[in-house]
């Protein structure tokens, strides 16, 4: 048998030489890999002979290189890419993209398009990425205590002015509005394209500082709508990537109420949707406390809607009354107030969408009657255009209504809002049918409760 061919190895100079930047021996990488491993949940045993091999030219296999450029940027307070490290030609390596707060604006341009580059380019390589409420806790702490960004204007690349980030702005209210109807089925492609192709683009360009400041909120703005829809898709794992850029793009904007957006309609809900309780909790305080007196009205009361979700979910009703009581008076100092007053990105919580809120809070306290009533509310004040909220909403009614022994009427509910998912592709819609169709499980032998499931299994078939 012939002998297998010897490849000759270049030796890794890229990666050398970070190591020099970072004053870090072989040792003390292999260690700091083997710690970012752990919070992923991997059980790594590198050491400095790993580390030589890597230096010489290896390849390693797995999730290793993004935890290499991982603990190699924390080391250096700067994001880290794989080219940087020499291993660009490593296909499938999307651990650490997107999940680092940038100590710096350039930083967090860098890490943005990255993440957007990825989404884009490696179709396929999130899916089952793993989502974790514990990775949000750094950047939502790195938010709440680092510094404005001094200056992130830029004097190099193709020169970018407002009417470049007003496009971005109608555009991202476009594309919202398409998702409210359609699903993020329909539309993320969309989303992905325009920040990668775009997006990116622009902020690499030349801006002074007051083009700059817009350009990162729209930025952000974007890529929260990303993330969104990354969880309507079923990826949740790129949706909290989308999510710390998007927190990090608003640090640059110097815009702290978004930012506390950001943690309580994005983060906040999306470890909810998890069943991680406290973290979901935490994270509304948290935007409570990092957007203190810069924040609407409004706005508040969606900070503490999201607080009182988190403890209905872990049955804390005296502070679920308490969180929600907050959210309602601030509702009401809303109406009182100026609209002009609020940003466009909260204007759509209004009191149909905190009933929908609370909705929620009283379903997990097992409080039929109020779910109820604030589903019913809900749904009066949503417009039609809401499609995929309004066919939550129905949901919610009818888990309620069935909780309360109105079979008929839930199984009637549930037909209705079945109908409203078949105009859409939203994973979250389909996870709320999910959810309906396992409370109706102990009465699964009744005429009703057989009619709606042939229908919905009818609705469901290509």
């Amino acid at each position: 048998m012939a002998a297998r061919p010897l490849v000759a190895r270049q030796p890794n100079e890229k990666l050398q030489g970070l190591l020099q930047e970072a004053e870090c021996s072989n040792a003390g990488l292999a260690r700091r890999v083997n710690l970012c491993g752990l919070e992923y949940g991997l059980d790594l045993r590198y050491d400095k002979t790993s580390v030589a091999r890597w230096l010489r030219g290896q390849q390693p296999r797995g999730r290793a290189p993004a935890l290499i450029s991982e603990a190699l940027g924390r080391e250096l307070g700067r994001a880290v890419t794989l080219d940087e490290i020499g291993m660009a030609d490593v296909r499938g390596q999307s651990t650490g993209v997107g999940l680092h707060f940038a100590p710096t604006a350039a930083g967090a341009v860098e890490q943005a398009c990255e993440l957007w580059r990825s989404d884009v380019g490696r179709r396929g390589a999130f899916e089952g990425a793993a989502v974790a409420s514990s990775v949000l806790v750094e950047p939502s702490r790195d938010w709440l205590i680092t510094p404005p960004d001094g200056q992130v204007a830029r004097s190099t690349g193709a020169r970018v002015g407002m009417p470049d980030v007003t496009a971005v702005q109608a555009t991202t209210d476009s594309l919202s509005q398409l998702d409210h109807r359609f699903g993020g089925g329909h539309v993320r492609p969309v989303v992905v394209h325009c920040l990668n192709s775009v997006v990116a683009g622009l902020l690499t360009g030349s801006y002074r500082e007051a083009v700059g400041r817009s350009l990162f909120a729209a930025a952000a703005r974007l890529t929260e709508l990303a993330g969104y829809m990354a969880v309507d898709t079923g990826l949740p794992g790129l949706a909290q990537r989308h999510y710390i850029q998007a927190l990090r793009l608003a640090q640059a904007a110097g815009d702290r109420a978004y930012g506390g957006y950001v943690l309580a309609a994005s983060m906040s809900h999306l470890t909810a949707s998890l069943g991680n309780a406290h973290e979901a909790a935490q994270l509304a305080r948290a935007a409570q406390e990092g957007a203190r007196g810069q924040a609407t009205p409004r706005t508040e009361a969606m900070f503490c809607a999201a607080e009182a979700r988190g403890h209905a979910l872990m049955g804390d009703v005296r502070a679920c009354h308490e969180a929600a009581g907050r959210a309602r008076r601030a509702m009401e100092r809303a109406a009182a107030a100026d609209p002009g007053d609020d940003p466009v990105w909260i204007a759509h919580f209004d009191e149909a969408y905190l009933a929908d809120e609370l909705a929620h809070c009283h379903r997990d306290l097992r409080r039929p009657r109020e779910a109820a009533e604030q589903a019913a509310e809900s749904l009066r004040g949503h417009p039609e255009s809401r499609v995929r909220r309004r066919a939550i909403g129905m949901f919610l009614l009818a888990s309620a209504q069935l909780e309360k022994r109105e079979l008929e009427h839930a199984c009637d509910t549930g037909a209705k809002a079945v109908e409203l998912l078949t105009t859409l592709r939203s994973g979250r819609g389909v996870e709320y049918l999910e959810d309906f169709r396992r409370r109706l499980a102990p009465f699964v032998k009744e005429p009703v409760v057989r009619e709606f499931t042939a229908r919905a299994e009818a609705s469901a078939a290509p």
